[in-house]
């Protein structure tokens, strides 16, 4: 019996040791595959070890070889192995199945089987390495499609267009949280604590005036971007405002900044997108260009409108309050939350953390309800502006 078993333990060891040395040297490896499924699109994410520069191609149906429509590309230098021989499944009417396999000994190749597809997207993130596939389309009237549980207000048809409809729903996003303090400040003040209080006031502000709000986070939680985006985005939310508090290596420098995102490079910015990215700024320099391009258009146009209303709304709180920090303005830059948004999406920085003065008004309760009664008054400005004509009454 003994000498059994050890026979059988040899050539288990002896099977595994074959299986690794069937894998080539120097291969990185899929570290997860993650989904989310939305009213009108679906996010497949795909976190690898290290980059990877990749095509993702079409293949059309193929009914003679019961082939669906496919999205699929190739991950070179990735191993995968046995570990995902059974792929992710899906079905929630766009997406019927993730499969991923060994293409040749030093390529991977991820495969998408679809249900439907009108259009598709595919973004490169880092810190971690992740590959995003966007799968747009209607998808079919069906009670048993699976929504993020933050999303069971969301329609299951496609929704309007940002210019047709009302605005009734705000995503608010305190940035950072639970692991991810964000920028420390001035006598060990943090940014995620700044953050989550000045967004609690900001969603009690806006139930006031008659807004629905979701919160990203209603605590000191730690959320991967992905997740963050997920809840905003099956929210049904029809706008989206991430806010933070910024940091500066000059003391001396304080102030109020809004940002959303579009195509221009105004390179004095990118520091500060670097540090909520949570990369360096060489990436995010080549962010800018690449991926900023996909938002041009509808949204960032109603992004810019939004973003001089609550401007607006803001330096009219603060000419009443008299405590008013410096106006440094509406600016522009690449950042992965305004980026993975489909909806209108503002960036309020709130002030400096290493700024003496910007620090004592962050500890404040009353600063930090003018500012979410100044973000309130231009998000009501946007509204009354965003109403169609026909709507208005």
């Amino acid at each position: 019996m003994i000498a059994r078993l050890f026979w059988l333990a040899t050539l288990l060891v002896a099977g595994t040791a074959a299986l690794a040395a069937d894998r080539p040297r120097g291969l990185g490896d899929v570290k997860d595959v993650r989904y989310w499924s939305h009213p009108d699109y679906t996010r497949v994410v795909v976190e690898l070890d290290r980059p990877v520069e990749a095509v993702l191609r079409r293949l059309p149906a193929d009914a003679s070889r019961g082939k669906p429509e496919r999205l699929f590309l190739d991950l070179d230098g990735i191993w995968v192995g046995r570990e995902w021989q059974d792929g992710v499944a899906i079905d929630d009417g766009l997406v019927h199945r993730v499969r991923l396999g060994q293409n040749t000994r030093r390529r991977a190749r991820l495969v998408l089987d679809l249900e439907r597809l009108e259009r598709h997207r595919l973004l490169h993130l880092t810190s971690p390495e992740r590959l995003v596939i966007d799968v747009y389309g209607a998808r079919p009237n069906s009670e048993q499609l699976r929504w993020p549980a933050a999303g069971k207000k969301g329609s299951e048809t496609k929704r309007l267009s940002t210019s047709l409809r009302r605005v009734e729903t705000v995503v608010v996003d305190p940035g950072h949280g639970g692991r991810d303090p964000g920028a420390t400040g001035l006598r060990g003040l943090r940014e995620k604590d700044v953050n989550l209080r000045l967004a609690h006031k900001l969603a009690a502000e806006l139930k006031e005036q008659g807004f629905r709000v979701v919160l990203t986070r209603p605590d000191d939680q730690t959320l991967e971007l992905e997740e963050r985006m997920a809840i905003a985005e099956s929210s049904g939310g029809d706008l989206f405002v991430s806010v933070h508090a910024n940091a500066s290596a000059h003391p001396a420098t304080r102030g109020i900044e809004i940002y959303y995102l579009n195509v221009n490079d105004q390179r004095h910015n990118l520091g500060v997108a670097a540090r909520e990215n949570g990369i360096s700024r060489s990436e995010v320099d080549s962010l800018q260009r690449t991926l900023a391009k996909f938002r041009v258009g509808e949204v960032s146009l109603h992004s810019e409108r939004l973003a001089e209303a609550v401007h607006t709304g803001l330096a009219s709180e603060f000419r009443q309050a008299g405590n008013a920090p410096p106006d440094l303005g509406i600016k522009t830059g690449p950042f992965y939350v305004l980026f993975l948004s489909t909806m209108p999406s503002i960036l309020v920085e709130s002030g400096f953390l290493t700024n003496k003065k910007d620090a004592t008004l962050l500890r404040d309760e009353g600063y930090l309800d003018d500012l979410a009664e100044g973000i309130v008054s231009g998000l009501m400005r946007y509204r009354k502006q965003a109403i169609p004509p026909e709507k208005e009454s």
